[in-house]
């Protein structure tokens, strides 16, 4: 980040009884190799709406300055958030994901599309299921129907994991990608995932990248790429942000921009019993 020049020094020299010189100068005790860098990083708050591990990339929200209120009320509001899952058949290794020690191996040429769809059809009945549970209805009810239209039944825990969409939308043996909405992830809670599933095809599979490509309204459209990341850039972004906020919700409230999502979600992503 570029910073301001030295202040400069004005010095008066000469003889006090003759003409004397003024002398304009930049000022060394000013120097930032005296005075250490203009920025300090407390002078600059940021905070994380999410949180995305080691192994992880796609949208990633940040509040800086007095955007720090409203990424933490986006945190809080744990809005769904959508993720591409790119993993390898036949493999299996000590930490599920394709940097680990390979530990097995195994055929996978029966595997197909298809039977994907069963497996991550009845990943998403089971977690449907258990979010009706918890709310403390049937899921054939009529209290049912009414709670998913208001849109998506939040999970009382806030560290249990659930599942509102999971699909293949990718199979090229022997990598495949997995079109995920979510909320309450973790990054281990994906690689688990995608280890789950392959032993539910009698085979293995290992996570070889995780990519959010939404959280709430934001999109992937909307994320700088690390070339991006120079002061005018940001400047545009938290503009550009400030105007898909505005342009979702007239009351400013995060929660309630969240919930119209859950809606439009709710027409894409189809209920299996």
């Amino acid at each position: 980040m570029e910073c301001r020049p030295p202040g400069m020094y004005v010095s008066i020299e000469g003889d006090t009884t003759k003409e004397m010189t003024v002398k304009v100068e930049p000022n060394l005790a000013d120097h930032p190799l005296v005075v250490g860098p203009r920025y300090q990083p407390q002078d600059l708050r940021c905070v994380w709406a999410t949180y995305l591990g080691k192994h992880s990339s796609g949208v990633f929200i940040l509040g800086l300055g007095n955007g720090v209120n409203e990424a933490n009320n986006l945190h809080k509001t744990r809005p769904v958030r959508t993720y591409h899952i790119t993993g390898k058949l036949g493999l299996s290794t000590d930490d599920y994901f394709i940097t680990g020690k390979v530990v097995e191996k195994s055929s996978f040429k029966h595997v197909r599309k298809d039977k994907i769809d069963r497996v991550t059809a009845s990943f998403q009945a089971s977690h449907q299921t258990k979010m009706f549970d918890m709310a403390g209805v049937e899921p054939s009810s009529q209290e049912a129907y009414e709670l998913a239209l208001n849109g998506f039944i939040r999970a009382t825990d806030k560290s249990l994991p659930v599942l509102y969409g999971i699909k293949c939308i990718k199979f090229e043996p022997p990598n495949f990608i997995l079109e995920v909405h979510c909320v309450n992830e973790y990054e281990m809670y994906f690689k688990t995932l995608i280890h789950d599933l392959g032993m539910k095809l009698h085979s293995n599979a290992v996570c070889t990248s995780i990519h959010c490509i939404r959280h709430s309204y934001f999109t992937i459209a909307d994320a700088l790429l690390r070339k991006h990341w120079t002061l005018q850039e940001v400047m545009n972004n938290l503009l550009s942000n400030r105007n898909i906020i505005k342009s979702h919700t007239k009351t400013k409230n995060l929660f309630e921009l969240d919930k119209r999502y859950d809606k439009d979600i709710t027409n894409s992503v189809q209920i299996r019993k």
